[in-house]
């Protein structure tokens, strides 16, 4: 399956995989549970985690230890010591998921058949680390999976096979990312039958339809009430459960979650402005229709449904959010 070699892969190839967070787990346990030779786990180094500081595993390493697989963690990936013990290994093929660093030439040269990348997106669409995010702020219908043939662009190389998954209404990216990492675990099976078969066919990407989606961080989070209902509600949905969608009330940041159009394209008095109390949330003006918000989290506390949220601090129609 090297992008330059249609003869199809060996039928159980030896397969070094790459990865680091939630994400990439369902991918590394189908491979095994499938019986592909899994001969090494790739992950990044151990990092400080929580209040403590204290070091932990990376949810791939844990994934792996469980299977009884060898780790390695190398802080540079393609530093040519580390692309010796990837070469002692003899692998057939890389599989890279979310792993987390840029993979150079000398390592992208080692496998048979190359390495092979699973992206939670259409390519070209959303080239980059945060193609789930940005798929929400941008309010599309669509995503999936595509399997790609990596070069040592930023998501660039030849497309193998792609699946489509649609958005549901009102999907958050935590529960998008849950649905595309599973639908990952069957889909690297399929696109590996294919190589055996010899059947997978290249289409170079066209880099004139390419969007990117860059890294999300909080300076993003802050919602201007003035936009329209539906590109708050993008965003409220693409930064759930991560950093959170921001606003201010009485003073403290308030973080926003779990919203819904209740009111698009109905006009509105004053973006920002509490326009009612649901029973299920807080209703909101923006600058093109209301949005209700069915969770917040109040600067220093945790995150609440809105109905136990309002019992603890009553919202009154008329206050104003972000002034």
């Amino acid at each position: 399956m090297n992008c330059l070699n249609r003869r199809g892969l060996p039928g159980k190839p030896r397969v070094v995989f790459l990865g680091t967070p939630d994400f990439a787990v369902p991918t590394l346990r189908s491979l095994v549970q499938a019986g592909h030779r899994v001969t090494g786990v790739v992950t990044q180094p151990d990092r400080p985690k929580g209040r403590g500081r204290r070091l932990g595993m990376s949810p791939v390493k844990e994934a792996a230890l469980a299977l009884g697989l060898q780790v390695l963690q190398p802080e540079k990936v393609s530093e040519p010591a580390f692309c010796s013990r990837i070469a002692a290994l003899s692998p057939d093929l890389l599989v890279v998921v979310a792993f987390g660093q840029i993979l150079k030439k000398n390592l992208l040269r080692l496998p048979k058949w190359g390495a092979l990348n699973i992206h939670a997106s259409l390519l070209p669409r959303y080239r980059g680390a945060a193609p789930i995010q940005w798929a929400l702020l941008n309010n599309e219908s669509r995503t999936g999976l595509s399997a790609m043939c990596m070069d040592e662009g930023l998501d660039t190389g030849p497309v193998l096979h792609q699946e489509q998954l649609e958005i549901q209404e009102n999907e958050t990216a935590g529960e998008l990312h849950d649905r595309l990492s599973e639908m990952a675990g069957t889909f690297i099976l399929r696109v590996l039958e294919k190589g055996i078969e010899g059947t997978l066919m290249m289409v170079d990407q066209d880099d004139a339809e390419a969007s990117y989606a860059p890294k999300i961080d909080r300076h993003m989070a802050p919602i201007d009430w003035s936009e329209t209902g539906v590109t708050t509600h993008g965003k409220i949905r693409a930064f759930d459960p991560w950093p959170g969608a921001t606003t201010s009330l009485s003073g403290k940041k308030l973080k926003i979650f779990s919203s819904r159009l209740v009111g698009e394209g109905k006009r509105t008095g004053r973006p920002g402005r509490i326009a009612g109390i649901s029973v299920d949330g807080v209703v909101v003006e923006t600058g093109d229709g209301l949005i209700e918000l069915g969770a917040l989290q109040l600067e220093g506390k945790r995150r609440l449904p809105a109905p136990d949220f309002l019992r603890g601090f009553p919202l009154m129609e008329g206050t104003l959010l972000g002034a």
